[in-house]
């Protein structure tokens, strides 16, 4: 979806050199007319985007549109678009990061933990969401400090993400470890190269592969925190905690 918003709109795109922040005001509901002109233009002219949600902007007639992990800005006659990130100069709060999150966390909200594999500490202090891979180098990392990570309070909740795609014997490898009856050790035996075997079952793993998809996933292991943050890759335990407390 990024992709498509920059070469389509790579004209219209905002840049800026602001430093980050994700604390701002939610953006109020749009007036319907608005909200209706801003679907049917979209649907018109670009009937592959998939809008989630209409929001107005903090700027006047300008409206930010959800659609998954990305957010574009429309007008609210629906004939100018806007690609790129709004940030509110006294504050510098990137504003469309704060969108980003807000999706993020309405996408994951609607999921089912008997979904995922989930390693839980005996007191959670914080969760992450983990778009994983069995063949990824950095999964595995990550994967052999899961014990450091639950002494710390973290939650991990594994999503599948085969990179390699359907059809491939990265996805049979996934789909073997979702269909396992003890799924922490058939991911545990995957991630360290044992073969896994499991009879075939009913997986979720397409559906969790297409979310990651729309989330904007670009690697693995790819991590959303409880916040809705995206961190896009490995970090050791004690910079997780860290990233996590917003003390880095």
């Amino acid at each position: 979806m990024k992709k498509l918003l920059l070469c389509l709109f790579a004209n219209l795109s905002l840049a800026t050199l602001l430093a980050t922040s994700v604390a701002a005001a939610e953006p109020a509901a749009p007036a319907k007319a608005a909200d209706a002109a801003i679907r049917a233009a979209i649907a018109k002219k670009f009937p592959e985007m998939k809008i989630d949600e209409v929001r107005a902007s903090p700027m006047k007639d300008i409206y930010e549109v959800q659609m998954g992990g990305e957010i574009a800005y429309i007008s609210g006659d629906g004939k100018f678009l806007i690609a790129g990130d709004m940030y509110e100069i006294d504050s510098r709060t990137n504003l469309t990061e704060n969108g980003r999150q807000k999706g993020r966390l309405q996408a994951l909200a609607k999921l089912d933990e008997k979904d995922m594999i989930v390693f839980k500490p005996a007191k959670v202090r914080h969760t992450i969401t983990v778009f994983t891979d069995v063949e990824c180098g950095y999964c595995r990392k990550l994967h052999s400090e899961i014990a450091q990570l639950n002494d710390r309070g973290v939650q991990v909740r594994y999503l599948a993400y085969p990179r390699a795609g359907p059809g491939t014997e990265d996805w049979a490898k996934m789909e073997a470890v979702w269909c396992s009856m003890d799924r922490k050790k058939a991911i545990t035996d995957a991630k360290a190269g044992k073969a896994v075997k499991a009879a075939q079952c009913a997986t979720p793993v397409a559906k969790q592969f297409q979310l990651g998809e729309k989330l904007g996933v670009r690697g693995t292991p790819a991590i959303f925190t409880d916040t809705g943050e995206y961190i896009g890759g490995y970090l050791a335990p004690d910079q997780m905690v860290s990233r996590l407390e917003g003390k880095e």
